[in-house]
């Protein structure tokens, strides 16, 4: 018999990373299907019902935006569907986006890759 060879790097990447992704996957399910029997399957947001197939549009939202956080009684959970979920995460990020820590409003980047851009144009005429 010969021995097994060891994974290569690459391989044990893989399996490292489809392991990540089944435990993700399988904590989501669990907390999906609790949300699922607390809460009546309509969007918190727009008011939309889900049923049938249609349910799968139908998310859990963490209230504080910590997935690591699913108290039992889903007191940190809301039902979304994907759109409204989708524009609450939106509206969290532009909420939060380029706020200094002194409270102070500045840009997130300075980068600007049109900067030099009407100089250019100008060359060409």
């Amino acid at each position: 018999m010969r021995p097994k060879k060891p994974p290569s790097g690459g391989q044990r990447l893989d399996a490292i990373l489809s392991e990540a992704q089944r435990d993700r996957e399988k904590r989501a399910a669990g907390y999906r299907d609790r949300a699922l029997k607390i809460f009546p399957h309509i969007c918190a947001r727009c008011g939309r019902e889900f049923s049938g197939r249609r349910l799968r549009e139908l998310t859990v939202h963490h209230k504080d935006h910590d997935h690591e956080n699913n108290p039992p009684d889903g007191s940190n959970w809301e039902l979304l569907c994907m759109y409204c979920h989708d524009m609450e995460h939106a509206r969290f990020l532009d909420e939060y986006d380029g706020e200094a820590q002194d409270g102070e409003s500045e840009p997130s980047s300075g980068y600007k890759p049109f900067a030099g851009l009407k100089d250019l144009l100008k060359d060409k005429k």
